[in-house]
C-alpha cells in the first residue's frame, strides 16, 4: 500500500514538474499531455488528422500537442496557414528532418533537408524540369500519351468489372520518368508494379500514428519489428532500383547533350566536383530522384480515383461533366490545358475532388529553424510544426456545407470558373509542391479523356460509399469500377 502511495506521489510530481516546463515556453495552448507519452494516446489511430481537426475546433487557430516529450505546434484554418505560410514564409519554410525522413534521405535531396543544400537542390529541381517539358505543350503531349495508354486498358476490359488502381498509378508515374528519366516503364512489368505498390505503401505510413510513434521513439523502434520496417525495406529496394538507372546513364550519356533531369543532374555533379563540400553529389541525385519518383505519383494518381469515384457517386454530375466536354471538344479532340477556360464545370469538378479527397491532410511537417514569435505565442527553435491543410479545405469561413460534394462552389453567378484562397491541396509558401503545375495538367488530361470515352458504373451488388485506407494520407480502399466504353 506504502509503494503505491510513493508511486503515486512520484508520478504526481514528474506530471507538475512536466506541466511547468510545458508552460514556461509560452507555446500555444492544448490539451494536457501525460508525461512520457505526451498526447500521443488521444490520436485516432487510424486518421491522426481527425483529431487534429477536433483539437483546432477546441483550442483555435494555432495549438500545442505533445508526441512524447516533444511539443509540435499545428496550424489550424485557412488564415492561420496563410499568415504563417506567406505573411511570415521566411521563418516557416524549414522542414522538420523527423528520424523516418533522417533515415531514407540523410538529410539530403529536395524535399527533406534545409539551408542551402534545399535551397540549391529546389532551384536546380524547377528549373531543369521547366527545361524538358513542366508547364509546356511539350509535356501536354507526353500525358495525352499515357492517357491513351489508359484509355486502351479499360477498353480491354469491355465494361466489365475491375480495380483501376495500378494503372492508374503506372500512368501517372511514367509521366514523370519520362521527365526524370528519359522513358516510360512497361505497365505490365512485374518490378514497376511492385515499385508502385512500395511506394503506396509508404506514403499511407507517413502522417499514421505509426509514423508519430516512430518518430517519437525511434532510438527504441528501430531495433525491434514493426510496419516501420517494412517502410525502409521498400525505401532501399526503391532506391537501389533508381541506382540502377543512374548507373545506366551515367553508361550512356553524352555530357554535351543532356537527355533528361538526370543527365542535367550528373552535368552539375561535374561542374561542382572541386567546390568544397558539393551539395551536388550522387547520394543527393539519388536522394533527389527518390523524392520525384514518390511526389509524381501517388498523391496525382489518388486524386484521380477519387475523381472517378465521385463520378460512380453522383452520376448526375458526371453527366454534366460530359456534355460540356463534348460540346467543347467533341469525341476526338484530345483535352490541352488551353480548352481549360472553356471548360468552367469540368474544371469545378477536379478542384473539388482535390477538396473534398484532401490528399495530404496534415501535409509535410515543417519546423522553427529559430524561435518563432506567431499570434502572441512562441515557437522554440527545432519545434516540429503540422500545417493542418485539411483545415483550410474544409474551413467553414471559406467553404458552405464542407462534407458535402458540390462543385458548383467553384462557380459564379454566370457560369464561370471562380477561386477560392482557400484552397490549397498543394500547400502554401516556399514549401509549396514543386510539381503542383504537373500534377495540375495531369489532373485536368486524364480527367476528361476518361470521361470522353467511357462513362463510369458501379459494378452490380458493389456499394457506392466511400471507404478510406488506414494512413495518413487520405486514400480509398480498392474498389471496382465498370468502364462502359461511350458511342
Amino acid at each position: 500500500m506504502l509503494s503505491l502511495f510513493l508511486v503515486g506521489i512520484l508520478t504526481a510530481l514528474v506530471l507538475l514538474l512536466f506541466l511547468s516546463s510545458w508552460k514556461r515556453k509560452n507555446l500555444p495552448p492544448g490539451p494536457v499531455p501525460w508525461p512520457l507519452i505526451g498526447n500521443l494516446h488521444q490520436l485516432d489511430k487510424s486518421a491522426p488528422y481527425k483529431t487534429f481537426m477536433e483539437l483546432g475546433e477546441k483550442y483555435g487557430e494555432v495549438f500545442t500537442i505533445f508526441f512524447g516529450p516533444l511539443p509540435v505546434v499545428v496550424l489550424y484554418g485557412y488564415d492561420t496557414l496563410k499568415d504563417a505560410l506567406i505573411g511570415q514564409a521566411e521563418d516557416f519554410g524549414g522542414r522538420a528532418i523527423l528520424p523516418v525522413f533522417e533515415r531514407l534521405t540523410h538529410r539530403q535531396g529536395l524535399v527533406f533537408s534545409n539551408g542551402l543544400h534545399w535551397k540549391e537542390q529546389r532551384k536546380f529541381t524547377l528549373t531543369t524540369l521547366r527545361d524538358f517539358g513542366m508547364g509546356k505543350k511539350s509535356i501536354e503531349e507526353r500525358v495525352t500519351e499515357e492517357a491513351k495508354f489508359l484509355v486502351e486498358f479499360f477498353q480491354k476490359k469491355q465494361g466489365k468489372p475491375f480495380n483501376p488502381m495500378g494503372r492508374i498509378s503506372a500512368a501517372v508515374s511514367n509521366v514523370i520518368c519520362s521527365i526524370v528519366f528519359g522513358d516510360r516503364f512497361n505497365t505490365e512489368d512485374p518490378t514497376f508494379q511492385t515499385l508502385l505498390r512500395m511506394i503506396n505503401e509508404n506514403v499511407l505510413f507517413m502522417g499514421s500514428h505509426g509514423f508519430q510513434v516512430y518518430n517519437t521513439y525511434s532510438y527504441i523502434l528501430r531495433w525491434l519489428p514493426g510496419e516501420h520496417n517494412n517502410i525502409f525495406e521498400n525505401a532501399r529496394v526503391l532506391q537501389a532500383f533508381l541506382k540502377g538507372l543512374i548507373k545506366d546513364h551515367i553508361a550512356s550519356r553524352d555530357p554535351s547533350c543532356s537527355r533528361d533531369f538526370v543527365d542535367s543532374f550528373l552535368n552539375k555533379i561535374n561542374e561542382d566536383a572541386n567546390k568544397p563540400n558539393p551539395n551536388f553529389t550522387m547520394d543527393s541525385l539519388t536522394y533527389t530522384t527518390f523524392n520525384l519518383f514518390f511526389a509524381g505519383t501517388e498523391t496525382t494518381a489518388s486524386t484521380i480515383r477519387w475523381a472517378i469515384k465521385f463520378m460512380l457517386m453522383y452520376p448526375e454530375i458526371q453527366e454534366k461533366v460530359q456534355k460540356e466536354i463534348d460540346s467543347v471538344l467533341g469525341p476526338g479532340k484530345c483535352p490541352s490545358l488551353e480548352d481549360r477556360a472553356r471548360l468552367p464545370y469540368t474544371n469545378a469538378v477536379i478542384h473539388e475532388v482535390q477538396r473534398v479527397a484532401s490528399i495530404i491532410p496534415t501535409g509535410l511537417p515543417h519546423a522553427a529553424l529559430h524561435d518563432i514569435s506567431f499570434r502572441g505565442y512562441t515557437i522554440p527553435k527545432g519545434t516540429q510544426i503540422i500545417t493542418l491543410l485539411h483545415s483550410s479545405l474544409y474551413d467553414k469561413q471559406f467553404w458552405e456545407d464542407t462534407d458535402h460534394f458540390n462543385p458548383n462552389r467553384f462557380l459564379d453567378e454566370n457560369g464561370k470558373f471562380k477561386k477560392n484562397d482557400a484552397h490549397i491541396p498543394f500547400g502554401a509558401g516556399k514549401r509549396v509542391c514543386v510539381g503542383e503545375s504537373l500534377a495540375r495538367m495531369e489532373l485536368f488530361i486524364f480527367f476528361i479523356t476518361l470521361l470522353q470515352k467511357f462513362t463510369f458504373e458501379i459494378p452490380a451488388g458493389d456499394s457506392s460509399s466511400l471507404k478510406l485506407a488506414d494512413g495518413g494520407m487520405r486514400s480509398l480502399k480498392p474498389f471496382n469500377i465498370c468502364a462502359v466504353e461511350r458511342v
